[in-house]
């Protein structure tokens, strides 16, 4: 069985509360970006994984896809499987990568073995993975809140919207990253802003890590100039970074722009 874990965006990340477990509460709009690896998942007469593509970082008995079978076999009675997981979306790079892989070993196992776990199921497990693995289980565009796992719908129509991510070749973490930032109240109200033209958001659609990171990673505010500059409506940082994305309505291909060798550039249409 072959899948392909796409990337998200965000729209708007908001840092509103510290949590009594942790972690911080967050308010977001998460929106598929068909930016993909590549998964397959296989009978075999034992289970192992195998990685090519982009480097990823620690031992592969940590990778997310294994530790995502193991969960479903500690309640079914699972046979053994290959996965082997091609890398092509950007570590580190705040378009949620990891947790596509994560959820999509879910859904691929659970078609494989015929578990028939409905959404509801899938979304229980990916939580247990991740803050945000939820969100690919349906992978459709929702406001994400608490710690960017329970959602709600939402109506955003981003169609005929050109898109260009730019990932300039800096891994941040998430550790880093939430230590660098502050929990604060919303200046805006992200659904109300976010249902206003595109052409607006500039002036009230913001992520609370871009304002966090950027004195630190410079970079991040020159590819987000370089996007206003080509014609972008609206430019933001990706979740907790390094990713900066612009859009471009009524095109069909974004401009192309003059990047550093090494920078990895995705373009399309959300």
């Amino acid at each position: 069985m072959l899948v392909f874990p796409n990337a998200k965006l965000n729209l708007g990340l908001y840092i509103t509360s510290q949590r009594p477990d942790g972690f911080r509460n967050l308010e977001s709009v998460f929106v598929p970006l068909p930016w993909t690896d590549a998964l397959e998942v296989l009978p075999a007469p034992e289970t192992t994984l195998t990685l090519t593509g982009i480097p990823i970082p620690g031992e592969p008995a940590t990778n997310l896809c294994l530790r995502a079978y193991e969960l479903l076999r500690a309640d079914f009675n699972l046979a053994p499987v290959h996965l082997h997981l091609h890398k092509v979306v950007p570590i580190g790079a705040g378009l949620g990568g990891g947790s596509a892989d994560a959820a999509f070993a879910l859904r691929a196992l659970s078609d494989l073995f015929q578990l028939g776990l409905p959404p509801e199921a899938l979304e229980s497990y990916a939580r247990r993975l991740g803050s945000d693995c939820a969100f690919f289980v349906r992978n459709k565009p929702v406001f994400a809140y608490e710690k960017g796992d329970v959602f709600e719908e939402i109506s955003l129509n981003l169609s005929g919207t050109a898109c260009k991510v730019i990932y300039p070749g800096l891994h941040i973490s998430t550790a880093e990253a939430y230590a660098r930032v502050q929990a604060r109240t919303p200046r805006h109200d992200l659904r109300a802003t976010l249902a206003q033209p595109l052409e607006t958001w500039r002036a009230t659609v913001s992520n609370d890590f871009e304002e966090a990171l950027t004195p630190h990673y410079p970079v991040l505010g020159e590819l987000k100039s370089a996007l206003y500059a080509a014609g972008a409506a609206y430019a933001s940082l990706s979740g907790s970074g390094s990713a900066v994305y612009g859009l471009f309505p009524g095109l069909q291909v974004p401009p192309t722009m003059q990047l550093p060798a090494g920078y990895q550039v995705w373009d399309g249409q959300l």
